[in-house]
C-alpha cells in the first residue's frame, strides 16, 4: 500500500521539480559561501559562471577547492 502511494506521488513531473529544487540549493549554498571568500571580480564571475553551468559540480567544487582567502573569522 505504501509503495502504490508513493508511486502514485512520485511521477516523473514531481522528481522534475525536486531535482531541481536540488539544484538550486546547492546553487545557493555555493553563492553564499563564495560571499565568505575574499576574491577579485573576474574571480567571482568565472566561479560564478562554473556554478550556473555546471549545477551538479560547480557547487561542490567550490567548497571543496576554497576559492580566495576566507574574510570570516579565524581567517
Amino acid at each position: 500500500m505504501l509503495y502504490n502511494l508513493f508511486k502514485m506521488w512520485l511521477s516523473p513531473d514531481v522528481l522534475r521539480f525536486l531535482l531541481l529544487l536540488c539544484a538550486l540549493g546547492m546553487a545557493l549554498l555555493a553563492a553564499f559561501y563564495l560571499r565568505r571568500r575574499n576574491l577579485s571580480l573576474p574571480e567571482y564571475i568565472a566561479w560564478g559562471v562554473l556554478l550556473v553551468f555546471l549545477p551538479f559540480i560547480g557547487p561542490f567544487l567550490v567548497i571543496l577547492l576554497r576559492p580566495g582567502r576566507s574574510t570570516g573569522p579565524g581567517a
